[in-house]
């Protein structure tokens, strides 16, 4: 079992204990199953969407859940009765349980299912409270953005 230690890059940061963690059980937890697969997207720069493949599956089937940084979706197996015997099944129609970590401030926007995927679409919203802001030192004038396109049109 190979096991990595995060031990050097504990020591010179703070505050990312949960990423160190969930990445040690990802190692922990290695060949996991990929059903069903899935395509993750960036379509902005804070815009995502995980395309998930699930053919067969209707969204009565389909139960998705957004908690303070996981979205897990979950598929219950349904019971089909045929009417002849089959004689070959290769389309799975099993359950599953897909999770995923979520970067604090993500939200689920929207879910659609169409052609057997699942499309879930992702944003992320930073308080305002939460961005950068410049912080002024003392006396220091506020500074003003030059725009260096613009003619000063306005000394006439």
């Amino acid at each position: 079992m190979s096991r990595l230690d995060f031990t050097p890059y504990r020591r010179s940061t703070v505050g990312f204990d949960r990423l160190f963690d969930m990445l040690e059980s990802n190692v922990r937890q290695g060949g996991s199953d990929n059903y069903p697969p899935f395509n993750i997207e960036k379509r902005g720069d804070d815009d995502y969407r995980i395309t998930l493949a699930i053919a067969g599956f209707r969204p009565g089937d389909l139960d998705i859940t957004a908690q303070q940084n996981l979205l897990t979706i979950t598929g219950k197996k349904r019971d089909e009765t045929v009417d002849g015997e089959m004689l070959h099944i290769g389309i799975a129609n099993r359950g599953f349980e897909r999770r995923f970590e979520l970067a604090d401030y993500v939200r689920v926007a929207n879910a659609d299912l169409s052609d057997g995927l699942l499309v879930i679409d992702l944003v992320r919203e930073v308080p305002e409270a939460m961005k950068p802001k410049k912080i002024l030192i003392g006396d220091q004038k506020t500074l003003n953005v030059v725009d260096g396109d613009k003619k000063d049109t306005d000394a006439a």
